[in-house]
């Protein structure tokens, strides 16, 4: 008697796996709509959840007023705060308080690159030694072009060059007798 308790034992607990493991395989075999893709390949975009595609589309049709009643309740549902998010990366200086320096601000100011250097006039008793130096600096001038620049002062001697090589022609020019501007 004792054999056969444990013997229908044995066979209901066996039975109850099989129903069990056999109940909860069937209903995901049986449902189309949750049936497995494989993966996309490697390098091709993955296709859109079609249920997620959906919502998408519904929030673009909707207006600027339902939007805004659609974040309410996603608001209300979700717990969220009622403050609106602002992101502050960096902060910049302090405003001004004059309107002046916010003209300045809103026009961008222009940063010179190219200069010219101006010959305005010369002192006439250096004038041999200007001529030279003018020779010397411009290249391809031989002393009658460069007694020609010299004289048809004011001219211009050199235009779109940086900064630095105005400073060293206007030093250069001043020393052997000339007036420089550079604009």
């Amino acid at each position: 008697m004792n054999f056969t308790r444990l013997a229908l034992r044995q066979f209901t607990r066996h039975s109850s796996r099989v129903r069990r493991y056999s109940a909860e395989a069937v209903p995901a075999a049986g449902s189309p709509a949750e049936k497995l893709t494989p993966p996309p390949p490697e390098g091709v975009a993955k296709p859109p959840n079609p249920k997620l595609d959906n919502i998408v589309n519904s929030i673009a049709a909707l207006n600027l007023l339902e939007v805004s009643e659609l974040s309410a309740l996603l608001k209300k549902k979700l717990n969220l705060p009622e403050t609106s998010f602002v992101p502050q990366f960096a902060a910049g200086p302090a405003r001004p308080a004059s309107g002046e320096e916010e003209e300045e601000e809103a026009a961008p100011k222009k940063v010179q690159t190219a200069f010219k250097v101006k010959l305005v006039k010369f002192d006439e008793k250096q004038k041999v030694a200007l001529i030279k130096e003018v020779k010397n600096l411009l290249e391809g001038m031989n002393l009658v072009q460069a007694k020609k620049f010299v004289e048809s002062a004011p001219t211009i001697v050199k235009e779109d060059i940086p900064k630095d090589e105005a400073e060293k022609l206007k030093e250069a020019l001043s020393k052997a007798g000339a007036v420089i501007e550079i604009e």
